[in-house]
């Protein structure tokens, strides 16, 4: 849908370019109103033209210009919405510890049991199978 009002909206802007483009120039303007070409109340007050094909092309594609483009900017807006950093996963895995070194001959035994005690403070015996 977003392509398609992009396309829309690249077309419309190439036809409001001709549009304008190809309208005759009113002959006013600054130049005008400091002794141009026109008369004193047409440089005061302006000329009203026709309403042709070629004006009623350009208001009505600037109109359907300004709305394409602003459907458009809300349609993008709409698609990134903020996201929080607590959201994202964590990128790696806290690397393993390694097994502490092997106890060196004539070194005392360490405190700490390698083996987990049971509740009474013995070592569990292995079962056999």
């Amino acid at each position: 849908m977003y392509t398609f009002l992009l396309i829309i909206l690249i077309i419309t802007s190439f036809v409001v370019i001709a549009a304008v483009l190809l309208q005759a120039g009113k002959g006013g303007g600054i130049a005008a109103s400091f002794g141009g070409a026109s008369t004193s109340s047409d440089s005061l007050i302006g000329t009203r033209q026709a309403g042709n094909l070629l004006t009623k092309v350009s208001w009505w594609g600037g109109g359907l210009f300004l709305l394409l483009a602003f459907i458009l900017q809300l349609m993008s807006v709409r698609t990134r919405t903020p996201q929080s950093i607590l959201d994202q996963p964590l990128g790696t895995a806290p690397a393993p510890t390694t097994a502490p070194p092997a106890a060196q001959k004539g070194a005392p035994p360490s405190a700490v049991p390698v083996v987990p005690l049971e509740k009474d403070g013995k070592a569990p015996t292995p079962k056999s199978p």
